[in-house]
């Protein structure tokens, strides 16, 4: 792995900062290189509040989109939720529909089957929509794309509200209102909301023309905090301060249906990786092996019995997940392998049989292990469909635009994207995405980077950083958790491998008399022999709280080692 530590600011930047906030330099070294600079912007960072969230009236098109739905209800029209079957599309419908339904009965909810639909707003929804007298369709996390699907929507009296993300094409679809911070034309001044984060910003604009304040909505925030950490976007700015509310309310008063998943955890607190790592899937599997609607009725459920038993349903189909991601993930490596692809630029696999709802999560698997710009290709109707992921630093989106015309249709964002193409362009994209990778990414990149903030002697690593440390949270894209470097460190003679084949790292570090400080390395029971017989090894790691038997110590969270 490529070890690259941040510069450190300017000693005068530094110095000042820790005095105005009372701090040690290592604090404000880290504040700074954050980019925060001065007592009020530190105040807003340790101290987010609601009041920092921005007028949703900023956003192009939001008086449009209150007006029509203020229309609506008003002639009794029939609403339908339309959302994508991931985490961030459930979660906005479920956040959506709810808030109308608070106070308008003629709503319903829409999530497209993943098999037979595919992302995004489908015909067959808006023919649904048409059969059961719909006239308004709310779509959420999808559509900025949808321009054919939106006229042929008109064609039939269906008018359009998109509330999406995305990149926008080179043309809007010809909707009553068109909500996506990163449109050219809209001045919001924050662009990396989630999809459930444009429709909160919606709910936002409701609710001050029905004489609501941002305080009222903030049982919502559950949603919104679920889908930031889900969908990968950057914990700053205003999904900072939406991810440190959710938190207080996931911990506190979550919504039935996410009591009734953590009632099954033995945590206690929850934090943003908690809520990646175990709620986001068990959401996720819902549109991944059955309907995304499940997750939808579970988010929206009112009893808790009721919760409990769409919870378990889901349990079963995580479960499931897991072992089709297993399965599917292996012959994905061995294809690899039989192929003789190591050294290409890109990894592309496909094979007709695989399930569509977990090659996302395989792309994911593989480019963990080859850290290349990974496509994961199955058999979709009469098409190919597949999942992209990528490498920090790289954008596969733009990649993709490289090659648009071998694909039939592709968006997403930049390290993760979706396309369909038909199988006899399949060599030809193939070929293309290995040239066009090869081209314009610098081979730095396949090599997987952990970003060091600042050397570290063990003394230094006391109750007290932890305590400020921990203000730093929530973390996720843009604020990650400082990783620090520590050299001239050696093992007390406790370190062994640990887990299945002995797969993890656990020692227990001294440094000059320093110590000793325990450390786990999840994945690095391979570097047992660097540091075994008192070898001098450096360590990059975050620092964690362990807790054992009800008592709390610190512990290095190793991200590698070297000798």
């Amino acid at each position: 792995m490529r070890w690259t530590i941040k510069p450190k600011p300017e000693q005068q930047q530094i110095d000042t900062l820790a005095q105005a906030l009372g701090v040690d330099e290592l604090v404000a070294q880290l504040l700074v290189q954050r980019g925060i600079t001065n007592f009020s912007e530190a105040k807003e960072f340790f101290r987010p509040q609601l009041s920092d969230l921005h007028d949703p009236f900023l956003m192009r098109d939001m008086d449009l989109a209150v007006e029509r739905i203020g229309k609506a209800i008003a002639k009794q029209e029939n609403i339908l939720v339309y959302g994508d079957y991931d985490v961030d599309g459930t979660t906005a419908v479920a956040l959506l529909s709810t808030y109308l339904m608070e106070y308008y009965t003629n709503v319903a909810t829409y999530i497209p089957d993943r098999y037979d639909e595919g992302y995004g707003v489908s015909y067959k929804g808006i023919d649904f929509a048409h059969d059961n007298g719909f006239t308004l369709i709310i779509a959420l996390d999808c559509g900025v794309k949808a321009i054919d699907k939106v006229a042929y929507a008109k064609e039939k009296g269906i008018d359009f509200i998109i509330c999406d993300h995305h990149r926008p094409g080179p043309k809007l679809p010809d909707a009553v209102a068109v909500l996506d911070p990163k449109r050219e034309d809209c001045p919001y001044p924050y662009d990396e909301l989630c999809g459930c984060g444009v429709a909160f910003k919606l709910i936002q604009a409701l609710g001050l023309r029905r004489g609501q304040n941002t305080d009222d909505l903030v049982p919502y925030l559950d949603l919104v905090a679920t889908a930031i950490g889900a969908d990968i976007v950057p914990i700053t700015g205003e999904n900072r301060v939406l991810t440190y509310y959710g938190l207080q309310i996931i911990n506190t008063t979550p919504r039935i249906g996410f009591k009734a998943i953590i009632d099954t955890l033995k945590k206690k607190q929850l934090s943003i990786t908690d809520v990646v790592f175990i709620i986001a899937p068990r959401i996720n599997a819902a549109g991944r092996m059955k309907h995304g609607q499940h997750a939808v009725n579970l988010l929206t459920a009112t009893d808790f019995d009721q919760a409990r038993k769409f919870a378990e349903e889901i349990e079963r189909y995580n479960t499931d997940r897991r072992g089709l991601d297993q399965e599917i993930t292996q012959e994905a490596l061995a294809q690899i392998l039989e192929n003789k692809e190591e050294e290409r630029f890109t990894s592309v696999v496909y094979k007709d049989s695989w399930h569509k709802g977990v090659i996302g999560i395989v792309a994911s698997r593989l480019t963990e292990t080859y850290y290349r710009p990974t496509l994961v290709f199955t058999k979709s109707g009469d098409k190919l469909a597949a999942s992209a992921r990528s490498v920090k630093g790289f954008d596969v989106y733009n990649a993709l635009l490289g090659c648009a015309d071998c694909i039939e249709q592709f968006g997403g964002h930049k390290y993760a994207a979706g396309l369909t193409l038909l199988e006899e362009q399949y060599e030809n994209f193939k070929q293309r995405f290995e040239q066009v990778v090869s081209a314009t990414i610098d081979p730095e990149l396949l090599s997987p980077e952990i970003t060091v903030d600042a050397p570290i002697r063990l003394k230094e690593i006391t109750p007290k950083l932890m305590r400020v440390l921990k203000q730093f949270a929530p973390f996720g894209p843009g604020n990650m958790a400082p990783v620090f470097m520590a050299e001239g460190l050696t093992d007390t003679g406790y370190a062994r491998g640990v887990g299945e084949d002995q797969k993890h790292l656990k020692l227990s570090a001294i440094q000059n008399g320093s110590g000793p400080i325990g450390g786990i390395g999840f994945g690095l029971g391979d570097r047992l022999a660097l540091i075994s017989n008192k070898k001098s090894f450096s360590a990059a790691f975050s620092i964690e709280e362990n807790e054992w038997q009800g008592n709390v110590s610190l512990q290095l969270k190793l991200r590698d080692i070297r000798s």
